[in-house]
């Protein structure tokens, strides 16, 4: 076994292990108005907006909503409607469709109310990257503005965004903590040995009585990991030794939609109003929005009132509201009923894109 004691290991004991993967606690600088962050993955503090950056509701105040009418569809609409839906479904045969006799088109009142809050979120957390030279925007330059006060351009209203900066003067330079500064980790597969024990001949160096044809009678083989060397470059610093440490703000910008409907259809599936448009006939826009009063629909006032108050509890706690706006829509719903064939049937028309729903179709899996 000759190419055995050849064999001699590239174990370097000045190459430390792997260390952490973020920095251990204490291993940080405190900021000013950043304190309590302890790094790591978990690392990332919320903070809510002073009570100066949120308006505050006035009180007894509410908004009127001008009268409204119930939009109509005529039967060659409802017909040209229900064709391109059967069209859309190779069962269907499209002559019920062309040859029906409408006996009602009854349209249905339906208002969809709408409130949108537009909000900006901010959090930091410590983050790092291989220091490599660049400029270090450290304390001695002053102190780091409070989270609220670090400038960012806003994004055009009532779009979801995120932005990520660094807090000036939050930079510093430390020692790799993976590494210890040596820019290269052992190998945690060979253990810094450069080889690893044959699997094939348990390291014996024959297998049934015949020199191992996978080690060459060694009983071990360069290990695969790291080439050979004992050592891989640090995955951290990537070879720089060094770490560029700075907090990040995360600034959210983000539109929070509620939208709500009265459920007064029971042969209608309020979830296919979703994919559709109404008409907005009502828009009303502003910091704060306040509750409608006067609308014919007395469940849409009432839900006003309630969705309100809900987002301004919600969002107010945690992040500055920039911009609220409310919507009532006129969703067209119109339920057509026609016979075809001596038997009654059913369908309704729904949304300005004049979309169909039926729940029973004629002449169904026949091809014409």
């Amino acid at each position: 076994m000759d190419d055995k004691d050849d064999d001699v290991d590239v174990f370097d004991p000045n190459i430390p292990e792997e260390g952490p993967s973020a920095p251990p606690p204490g291993w940080l600088d405190d900021i000013h108005g950043y304190q309590g962050h302890k790094g790591g993955e978990d690392d990332n503090s919320l903070y809510p907006p002073p009570p100066a950056y949120n308006p505050q509701p006035e009180l007894n105040r509410n908004t009127l909503v001008p009268n409204v009418r119930v939009p109509t569809v005529s039967e060659d609409v409802a017909r040209d409607a229900l064709l391109k839906f059967v069209e859309s479904k190779w069962r269907y045969s499209s002559k019920p469709a062309r040859n029906l006799t409408f006996k009602e088109l009854k349209p249905i009142t339906v208002y969809r109310y709408r409130l949108e809050t537009y909000t900006e979120t901010r959090t930091s957390a410590w983050q790092f990257e291989p220091y490599r030279g660049q400029p270090v925007d450290g304390p001695q330059y002053g102190a780091s503005p409070p989270p609220w006060d670090v400038p960012v351009s806003l994004p055009p209203r009532y779009t979801d965004m995120v932005e990520k900066v660094h807090v000036p003067h939050s930079s510093f330079v430390k020692l790799c903590h993976r590494c210890n500064g040596c820019g290269r980790t052992r190998c945690i597969q060979c253990h810094g040995r450069g080889k690893k024990r044959c699997t094939f001949c348990h390291g014996h160096g024959r297998s049934r009585n015949k020199r191992c044809t996978s080690c060459h009678g060694r009983g071990r083989k360069r290990c695969i990991s790291c080439h050979g060397n004992g050592y891989k470059t640090c995955s951290v610093c990537h070879g720089s030794q060094n770490l560029l440490h700075f907090i990040q703000l995360t600034v959210t910008w983000k539109n929070n939609i509620t939208d709500y409907i009265p459920d007064r259809q029971p042969d209608f599936p309020d979830k296919k109003f979703e994919k559709v448009t109404g008409d907005p006939f009502f828009v009303d826009e502003s910091v704060l929005v306040y509750p409608i009063q006067g609308f014919p629909d007395q469940e849409i006032c009432d839900v006003t009132t309630r969705l309100i108050n809900e987002h301004l509890s919600r969002f107010s706690a945690t992040s500055r509201i920039l911009q609220q706006r409310q919507t009532i829509e006129m969703v067209p719903l119109t339920h057509a009923y026609y016979s075809y064939n001596g038997k009654d049937f059913s369908f309704f028309v729904y949304g300005l894109e004049n979309k169909v729903f039926t729940p029973k179709y004629p002449s169904a899996c026949t091809i014409l």
